[in-house]
């Protein structure tokens, strides 16, 4: 009952609440943005939601497009400003997530939406974290973040999938403030973002 209306349901309420009361500082970084990095404002990628429907996402841009002389984009620790990881750091680059939330395509807690290209990579289990829809925060977020290996993250997430409970929300909601506050885990032990996956 909970995981499949009243989690949409409170999904709904609480992302219009946060539009309302997050609306200011919303303007005031699109500003921020625009100025600091260009445009465009917000930055946005197509990625695999529930049951492996691509949908597209919204983040506040974070990095600056600077190229090589071959035209291909620079390393992601040359790119990332020090206003970009801000933040990131402080995951207000998140924000605009509301509004895939608002939509259906993701939601407050579950399995972070990756990249498409991960797809054909995941064994077995590891695709079950598609069974829900992604989320704004989630089980391996609160658990380490950027900082755990992929195969750990991997296994929070099905086990989130699995023990879906209005509880267990709440309490990764309530941590996922305090892992914000402290800034821990935003980068991995060898990227100032987070690693790529690949199959072992």
């Amino acid at each position: 009952m909970y995981r499949h209306c009243i989690k949409r349901l409170i999904d709904l309420v609480l992302s219009l609440m946060a539009f309302a009361m997050l609306s200011p500082l919303l303007i005031v970084i699109g500003i921020l943005v625009r100025i600091k990095l260009g445009k465009p404002v917000f930055f946005k990628q197509q990625r695999p939601g529930k049951d492996e429907i691509i949908f597209e996402i919204f983040k506040f841009r974070t990095m600056k497009d600077t190229k090589d002389r071959n035209g291909n984009l620079l390393s992601d620790e040359l790119r990332l400003t020090r206003f970009g990881g801000f933040l990131r750091s402080t995951s207000i680059d998140e924000l605009p997530e509301l509004i895939n939330i608002l939509k259906g395509d993701m939601s407050i807690v579950g399995p972070r939406p990756l990249l498409v290209k991960y797809l054909p990579l995941y064994n077995e289990r590891q695709h079950h974290r598609h069974d829900v829809r992604p989320g704004l925060t989630g089980l391996a977020q609160v658990n380490g973040r950027n900082a755990i290996t992929w195969e750990k993250k991997f296994e929070y997430d099905v086990t989130y999938t699995k023990n879906i409970t209005f509880m267990g929300d709440c309490k990764i909601i309530f941590q996922t403030v305090l892992k914000v506050l402290q800034r821990n885990g935003i980068s991995s032990k060898t990227s100032a973002t987070m690693e790529e996956f690949k199959r072992k």
